[in-house]
This record gives structure tokens, sequence and C-alpha cells, in this order.
């Protein structure tokens, strides 16, 4: 029992001092082994069971990358182990809710997944994923969102969920991100960006009712021009 304390004590101090331990099971005997081999990392800091909200400290990506030239979107798809699909699937582990829009960025933690979902709380919530793994290494209210009611009532009626419309997509290249507008002509619609091995970039429409996959309009150069810029 006392080896058994020592242990327990010493992996209660590893955590706090913020390492990493594994799990040992140590008989009457004093011999020791592995449960299951799986890091204990103090990094997750897990909210009380039935909240269903997970509370994480900023982590790092383990896809070491930096957002730094004209090439990133390509090597931003060709470097993710995590779908667009698979994404939503975690975020929504960690916070319930629905997901209003996916990006696959790369930032000072690595190459991330960032998450917006409205959550079952009412709230929106912002959380940061692994793009290698999709372990969550960030997750927070956002207070600064903007609560629009028409984007909340848009993504509450949609039949086709973000996921959903990442897969239909998907045929057209790796997704890179998915965004629920709802300024799109008086009517919400899930834009979803694509590129392909050859780094040749798509822009699509998915309707949120009926799930059909149809091409964004091309932009004129003045609407580019004039997009965010100061007469």
């Amino acid at each position: 029992m006392k080896r058994q304390l020592i242990i327990a004590t010493a992996a209660a101090a590893a955590l706090v001092a913020g390492g990493t331990v594994t799990a040992v099971a140590v008989s009457a005997d004093g011999s020791g082994s592995a449960r299951s081999g799986a890091p204990v990392s103090a990094a997750h800091d897990t909210a009380p069971a039935g909240s269903g909200t997970a509370h994480v400290q900023d982590g790092r990506s383990s896809i070491r990358m930096q957002d730094d030239d004209g090439q990133e979107d390509r090597r931003e798809a060709r470097a993710t182990k995590v779908s667009a699909p698979d994404a939503a699937a975690a975020a929504l582990k960690a916070v319930p809710g629905t997901v209003s829009g996916l990006d696959l960025d790369a930032d000072r933690a690595g190459l991330v997944w960032e998450a917006d979902v409205l959550g079952k709380d009412g709230k929106w919530h912002e959380v940061t994923l692994d793009a290698g793994n999709g372990r969550v290494l960030n997750q927070h209210v956002d207070t600064d969102e903007d609560d629009d009611a028409q984007e909340r009532a848009a993504l509450q009626q949609a039949r086709t969920d973000a996921a959903s419309a990442a897969r239909t997509a998907a045929s057209h290249g790796t997704v890179t991100s998915v965004d629920l507008d709802d300024d799109d002509r008086g009517k919400a619609v899930w834009e979803v960006e694509t590129i392909t091995k050859a780094g040749k970039e798509h822009k699509l429409l998915v309707d949120p009712q009926s799930g059909n996959l149809n091409a964004a309009p091309a932009q004129s150069d003045d609407d580019n021009d004039n997009d965010g810029a100061d007469d």
C-alpha cells in the first residue's frame, strides 16, 4: 500500500508540474505494469461530469507550421490528417451543439482546425483542434461574437449540417473551410472552400435545406478590389 501511495503521489506531483506520466498498476509483490501506455497530460482540464463542455489550456498542434507564404493553403491541405467532418465531430464532443463554421489554419499553435459552435447552452463557443489528431487544444466562450438572431435561426433550421456540407464538397478537393453565410441574397447557404492536390481552389455553395451543391458565383476584380477598401 505504501508503494502504491508513493507512486500515486509522484504521479499527482508530475501532473501539477505540467508533466506527463503513465498509469502503472503495482501488485502486492512490488512489480508494476503499464495499464494502457497512454500518456496522461495536465494540459487537459476536463469539466465536471455531465457538464457537456471540455475546458482545456492552450496547447500546441502536433503539426508545426507557420502561415507565412503564398502556398499556405495547399501546404495546410496536404498536411492535415483530420478531415473537416471529423473536426466537426471532435468539436461537438467538446461542446455539444451545432457547428456553424470550420477553418483550417496555421497559427502560433501550429496547424489547427478552428470550429465555431452554437452550444446547447445558447452560447457561442470557439474550439481549437489539433489538425494532426483532433485533440482539443483550446476551448472558450466567444464573448465578442455578434449575436445574430438570423444566423441562429438559419443554423437551427438547417437540415444539412456543416459536416454533411463538407462531405458533399469533398469531391472537389480537400475541404479547408465551411461557413454558414446568412447574407447570400437573403438566403442562408453553406460556403465551402476546397483545394485540389494541384493547388486549384474552389468555392462551393451547399443548400442547408436540400443539400444541393453549386459553384459559387465568380467575383469580379472590382468586387475583390473594393472588398474592405477605404475610400
